[in-house]
């Protein structure tokens, strides 16, 4: 079905229309800011952004001009802002594990290793005193009993 110019002039005028509301904020419910809830909001069918299609040069402009809000550090879309601030949270939370992790380590580490040299501090002072004559051992207990103790 064909549309006439001032038909088609008019959609353009409603997409443009909800194109500068989707990109303030204005998000439907339900909706995200994106081609498809352009369509609906404009009442112009989502085929008509893709390809040759009539209104194929407003879906370049749209995502053009979201692309730069993005990377003006605007996100227009709620839920992706909120899905952002997560995941930059989600990033710092598990660099400080990461940190914990690597400090753990270095602790157990640094742990082992003093174990390890108080064990040969230790095995090294009984082998000196194992050869030094100074040190005496003592009789080993007897086990048999000679008489009655009472």
């Amino acid at each position: 079905m064909r549309i006439s110019a001032t038909q088609r002039t008019e959609n353009e005028n409603r997409i443009r229309a909800a194109m500068d509301r989707l990109l303030r904020g204005e998000i439907p419910p339900g909706g995200k800011c994106d081609i498809k809830t352009l369509a609906s909001e404009a009442a112009v069918d989502r085929t008509a952004f893709y390809g040759t299609r009539p209104y194929g040069h407003l879906r370049v402009e749209f995502e053009r001009r979201l692309r730069a809000l993005q990377d003006a550090g605007e996100i227009p879309d709620p839920r992706e802002a909120q899905i952002a601030r997560l995941k930059a949270e989600l990033k710092a939370r598990i660099a400080q594990s990461d940190e914990t992790i690597d400090e753990l380590t270095d602790f157990r580490s640094q742990s082992l290793a003093r174990l390890a040299a108080q064990h040969e501090e230790i095995v090294r002072l009984r082998e000196a005193s194992a050869g030094t004559t100074q040190v005496r051992r003592l009789p080993a207990p007897r086990t048999t009993v000679i008489g009655s103790c009472s």
